[in-house]
């Protein structure tokens, strides 16, 4: 493991730039610092998911795992060059998307974000990473990115989608399904 932070603020950022984790300087708005500060906010945005008390300890399992590859998918973003996230990764996340989705009820209707507190972070964490998949889709266009980073974050929010629906019915708050016909008429 590298060096610990002993001072929190070192004053290196005031310029504007940041380090990355091979030693160079990249501006604070270059795409790849987006691209794995977007995953640092998933990461958080996970976390209030799991702040909620009723959240299963399979989900929570789940998501506590989640948060340690977002932790690596991070540090390969921020580390040029590095792999960290690999096929195994990805193919867990099927593995837990499947397994979540299987009992569930085919979809019929498109899902509003609600239907409870846990349901509704999860909901925000699953905008947020698809945010950072496109963060990292745009990086991918102007630097070498592995694929599986993309594919990680890909499958996430799939997995996120199903974990809403799942935190929804278990809160006994139920999906918030969206109503076509509430739509406003225009007026004649």
């Amino acid at each position: 493991m590298g060096n610990r932070l002993s001072k929190i603020y070192t004053r290196t950022g005031d310029d504007g730039s940041t380090g990355l984790g091979d030693g160079s300087r990249v501006p604070k708005d270059s795409l790849r610092v987006e691209a794995y500060g977007t995953v640092d906010e998933l990461n958080s945005t996970i976390g209030m998911v799991l702040a909620c008390e009723d959240v299963s300890d399979t989900v929570r399992e789940t998501l506590v795992q989640v948060q340690h590859e977002l932790f690596d998918l991070g540090g390969e973003l921020c580390i040029p060059g590095m792999a960290m996230i690999d096929d195994a990764d990805i193919t867990r996340l099927e593995q837990a998307l499947d397994g979540f989705n299987d009992p569930l009820p085919p979809l019929k209707d498109f899902i509003l974000p609600g239907g409870g507190m846990a349901a509704s972070c999860c909901h925000l964490a699953r905008t947020v990473c698809r945010r950072a998949e496109r963060g990292v889709i745009a990086l991918g266009r102007v630097e070498e990115i592995r694929p599986q980073a993309q594919r990680y974050l890909n499958r996430l929010s799939d997995l996120l989608f199903v974990l809403c629906r799942v935190l929804a019915r278990a809160s006994g708050h139920g999906e918030v399904l969206w109503q076509h016909e509430r739509r406003r008429k225009p007026q004649t």
